[in-house]
């Protein structure tokens, strides 16, 4: 364990970030803190940071942590990785790997579970996409047989069930990419203007059968921030924000905005090294641990060595306790997207999980950590290897 390996080993730094992990979950919320696990979380997070043994990648080479090996010797941050290789990996497994859930690349994958508009626009509070971890976000246009692009405002709106007795019930929410309209030179009106159908209603027909009333107008947009093609729409009694942009393709009804932080690995389609822990987060624990003792100065360095490294010059200025929680939980959801780790920081620090978003997931039914569907089962093979009694849990 004193002999420092690449990141594809099991060092004794990546047992130390697996204790920086389990103290961090330990220390329980914001509200109600753990001093002592916070203080184990902060020791083996300075153990790990203050190695030497590794090193935030720059804004640039952040771009493109996919794409590193374990054994890269130009990966500095990645601490502990299950390797793979392109040659023990089947078809098999670049189809049905993390990387092939998210993307359809050189023909393989399934390319079905997208960015979801929640982290979109986290990523959008930085404007101009100035954001380092946008990188990883592919988005998949629609082009004519020419390449030629077609321009939309791409906005998310709720989805209702109608009731042919004038009832309605939010069902989810959903894209709406309504395309500029042009004036008779082929030039984009301004201010820019969409025309969209709408259902607003269920006619019946009788005999068990119904029709959708159907509404169609014509909307001005509102600029926001033309520079960054942020726009509002006034749209059935309420104010959306989004994007001026080009049709994207869709998936029933949802926009492919691929995710490549699983795949590209060495430039294979989806071989992909699963990431165990890196420098990131632990700067990331340590910035939370930090702030539930009240340290909130420690706790903003350690936050901002993060943020400013995928934002440049994107620090906050301050941090305090009503600001903290939020800010550094959004980081961690920025920073820790796609590997494995947002339900547990939901979860531990006793919030509910609210997914108001489009997807093939129930958008309307929220997850508090009370939920008995939050407590996972142990599996079977750990309760049979175990040798004395070990309960299933409930």
């Amino acid at each position: 364990m004193n002999i420092q390996k690449t990141a594809a080993y099991a060092t004794k730094g990546a047992a130390q970030a697996m204790l920086a992990r389990i103290y961090i979950y330990m220390s329980d919320t914001y509200d109600n803190p753990n001093v002592q696990y916070a203080d184990s979380a902060i020791h083996y997070c300075d153990a790990v940071i203050n190695s030497g043994n590794y090193a935030l990648l720059s804004h640039e080479n952040f771009k493109k942590y996919n794409e590193y090996s374990p054994e890269d010797k130009s990966q500095t941050e990645t601490i502990f990785a299950i390797k793979m290789v392109d040659s023990e990996f089947t078809a098999d497994d670049y189809d049905d790997g993390l990387g092939g859930m998210y993307a359809v690349i050189d023909g393989l994958g399934y390319g079905q579970i997208f960015a979801s508009a929640k982290y979109l626009d986290l990523l959008r509070k930085t404007k101009y996409k100035e954001d380092a971890r946008w990188s990883f976000i592919k988005p998949q246009y629609l082009t004519d047989d020419a390449g030629n692009k077609t321009d939309v405002f791409r906005f998310v709106a709720p989805m209702w069930n109608f009731g042919t007795d004038g009832s309605k019930k939010q069902a989810g929410y959903k894209y709406i990419q309504a395309e500029l309209l042009k004036n008779s030179d082929g030039s984009l009106i301004k201010p820019y203007q969409v025309t969209i159908s709408e259902q607003i209603g269920a006619k019946d027909l009788g005999g068990g059968k119904n029709e959708p009333i159907v509404d169609k107008k014509t909307y001005t947009l509102k600029t926001v921030d033309e520079k960054d093609n942020s726009y509002t729409i006034d749209f059935y009694g309420t104010t959306y924000t989004g994007e001026k942009d080009y049709r994207m393709i869709e998936d029933n009804g949802y926009p492919l905005y691929y995710i490549y932080k699983c795949s590209m690995q060495e430039g294979h389609s989806h071989l992909h090294s699963p990431i165990i822990s890196r420098l990131a987060e632990l700067y990331l624990t340590k910035a939370e641990v930090c702030a539930k003792k009240g340290n909130y100065q420690e706790a903003l360095v350690n936050l901002n060595t993060v943020r400013e490294r995928a934002i440049i010059g994107g620090g906050y200025t301050e941090l305090n306790a009503d600001n903290a929680a939020q800010r550094i939980s959004e980081e961690r959801q920025l920073e820790m997207a796609y590997e494995a780790d947002r339900a547990y920081d939901v979860f531990r620090q006793g919030w509910t999980m609210e997914r108001r978003y489009p997807g093939v997931h129930d958008a309307m039914t929220d997850i508090p950590a009370t939920h008995p569907r939050v407590v996972q089962y142990i599996p079977q093979n750990d309760i049979n290897a175990y040798p004395g009694t070990l309960t299933q849990n409930p």
